[in-house]
């Protein structure tokens, strides 16, 4: 018997998109009701056939997957990454049964839990009681299993102090760590992991890492799809890479994060327009990035030298504080560091401002590495609060360290990605 649990042969999946003409300042009478009539007869159309209603005067066929095959054994822990608009939701989205495809199938074999999106199958006015039993109900557990699993759901989310107060006026940490709790204890075959998790504080994403490893650990399968390459590395074996709806490469987490990073890299262009970017973590959103550069046209630095960057920020409303956050990510995605700024007087709501950041010397060794920007308020020292972080950004490279000869000096991969100043050494002298 096989212990193959997830099948995918052949996926696709057809979106229709729709755009607005042109639109001619002169146009007659007759030709605007022609033209509505027509979309109306189209859309009519489409309501009876059951297909996708799209508004627009022109119909664009966009695919979101494109002949997607792979398959998942028991058991196995597999990372799905690749940028934003690749096809991961839309992937996790048919396998939950949420959407249809187009055409191809999927098999599965066992029960499937999801955690797609925060608070998917949550109602607003009920409690987080009521919200357990209801979700947990969705998610194919008997009465009875919930429970059960009761109290360890409440202990695992954190929320015994609002179980009884309506959902509505959770935070959207709090309705994650709810509904992951409710779906990890589910003990389902398959869980569909997307990334939701972003949205948690840095502990309970390393309790939600470590029950994944506990469920995998149980012998049941995870699809984890996360911008986190440190905890692809950390919690998969296997990866697939996504690229515009179609499996680019599928391998070992190192190799394919290793693919992931370069093929992303804009190598000659610095600057970084992020207010039409979809965030991978959100912030209070008091205070959004606009913008982010470096000081030259190509992001190369020489071997200790400090790293200059700027970076363009509105405030969404008024903050007293505010400063500026850099974690530098190496090429496999995990992360060596973090430095924060001091903080500068605040901002009032609507303005905007330019900052310019330098972090110094670090002894980063040759090699290309990317960064993650953050804005907020404290540091590791203090409470940290975050209004808003970009990941995935600012590549660069360290160029090697020159010798007093002018050769380069050497550096191997092996070494490690931070060069620490020489160590202090001296003879002991000999006892007579």
């Amino acid at each position: 018997m096989s212990d193959t649990i997830i099948k995918v042969d052949d996926l696709s999946k057809r979106y229709f998109v729709g755009h607005q003409s042109k639109r001619d300042p002169y146009s007659a009478l007759r030709d605007v009701i022609a033209r509505e009539a027509a979309n109306f007869f189209r859309k009519t159309i489409d309501i009876v056939r059951g297909r996708q209603v799209v508004q627009g005067d022109e119909i664009e066929e966009f695919w979101a997957l494109k002949d997607v095959s792979f398959e998942v054994k028991q058991g196995e822990v597999v990372g799905i990454i690749g940028r934003n608009g690749a096809g991961k939701s839309t992937l996790l989205k048919i396998l939950s049964r949420i959407t249809e495809p187009t055409t191809g199938r999927v098999e599965l074999k066992g029960r499937v839990a999801s955690l797609l999106e925060v608070g998917t199958g949550f109602h607003p006015e009920l409690t987080g009681r009521e919200n357990i039993y209801l979700n947990g109900a969705i998610l194919g557990m008997k009465q009875s299993e919930i429970r059960k699993k009761f109290d360890e759901i409440i202990t695992f989310a954190e929320v015994e102090r609002f179980l009884d107060t309506p959902v509505k006026r959770y935070s959207s940490g709090m309705y994650v760590r709810l509904a992951f709790a409710v779906a990890a204890h589910l003990e389902p075959e398959i869980l569909l992991v997307d990334e939701v998790l972003a949205v948690g504080d840095a502990s309970f994403q390393e309790k939600c890492l470590g029950k994944i490893k506990h469920v995998a650990a149980g012998g049941r399968t995870v699809l984890f799809v996360s911008h986190n390459m440190s905890a692809v590395l950390q919690l998969t074996q296997r990866a697939i890479l996504l690229s515009q709806g179609r499996v680019e490469f599928v391998g070992a987490p190192s190799e394919v994060v290793e693919q992931y990073i370069q093929g992303g890299r804009i190598r000659d262009a610095t600057t970084f327009d992020v207010r039409t970017a979809k965030r991978d973590y959100e912030g209070t959103d008091a205070v959004r990035i606009l913008s982010l550069r470096f000081d030259r046209a190509i992001p190369r630095f020489g071997f200790l030298e400090p790293i200059h960057y700027i970076i363009r920020i509105r405030a969404s409303r008024t903050v007293d504080r505010i400063r500026a956050g850099m974690t530098v990510f190496a090429r496999d995605g995990s992360p060596l560091g973090n430095g924060f700024s001091r903080e500068i007087h605040g901002m009032v709501a609507g303005e905007e401002r330019e900052l310019a950041l330098t972090l110094a010397s670090i002894g980063l060794a040759p090699g290309s590495y990317f960064c993650g920007v953050s804005v907020g308020a404290g540091s590791h020292r203090t409470s940290n609060v975050d209004y808003d972080v970009v990941l995935n950004t600012l590549f660069f490279e360290v160029l090697p360290e020159m010798t007093t000869s002018g050769t380069m000096a050497e550096w191997h991969q092996t070494w490690g990605s931070i060069s620490f100043p020489e160590l202090a050494i001296e003879p002991i002298p000999t006892r007579s």
